[in-house]
Formats: structure tokens, C-alpha cells, sequence
């Protein structure tokens, strides 16, 4: 393929595929899918039930690791999650620290 050529199109009937966020410390994010289990971001990790957070639950991006892992602080614990499993909330305009 020539370095100038346009880049490829998919068919009509495929899916787009969704660009994921650019994770950053300190943002807010949301529990979208829940783990099979959690797993704790202490220096010597352990398991831990995936009730301890719920769906839907926001908390804040606490170290990006590597391989899409963020340590996520929820109000039950700070605990390893995978980027998929997580999305950004919008900020509120007009919210204090906004």
C-alpha cells in the first residue's frame, strides 16, 4: 500500500469501533461491568469480593499501570480494574472543583 493512499474503509453492515478514553489521574469514572473479582491496589495485592462495589458506582482514577489497569479509589477500597470495564463521567459545568 502506498504511503499516501487513503486509509481503508469498512464495509457498510460493520460496527464502528469505539476510541477508548484517555485515562487520566485524577478523573472520575464509573464501574460499567462488574469483575469477577477485585483485586486490591496495595504493594501486596489481594482478592476480594466484586460486591464490594456496585455497578454504576463513580470513583477516581488513582495511577494508571500497564496493560489498560487503573487503580481505581472507590469509598469500599482502591482496587486494579481494567479500562474496559470502566467510563469516564462527564463534569458537571459549574460544580465546585470543575
Amino acid at each position: 500500500m502506498a504511503p499516501d493512499a487513503p486509509a481503508p474503509v469498512p464495509p457498510a453492515g460493520e460496527p464502528e469501533v469505539a476510541v477508548p478514553p484517555s485515562w487520566t489521574v485524577g478523573m472520575a469514572v464509573r464501574l460499567v461491568r462488574r469483575p469477577a473479582y477485585l483485586k486490591t491496589a496495595d504493594p501486596m495485592p489481594m482478592l476480594r469480593p466484586p460486591d464490594l462495589i456496585g455497578v454504576e458506582e463513580i470513583g477516581q482514577v488513582a495511577e494508571l499501570r500497564a496493560l489498560g489497569q487503573l487503580a481505581v479509589r472507590f469509598r469500599r477500597g482502591t482496587f486494579l480494574l481494567a479500562g474496559e470495564s470502566l467510563e469516564p463521567v462527564p463534569s458537571a459545568s459549574g460544580a465546585p472543583g470543575a
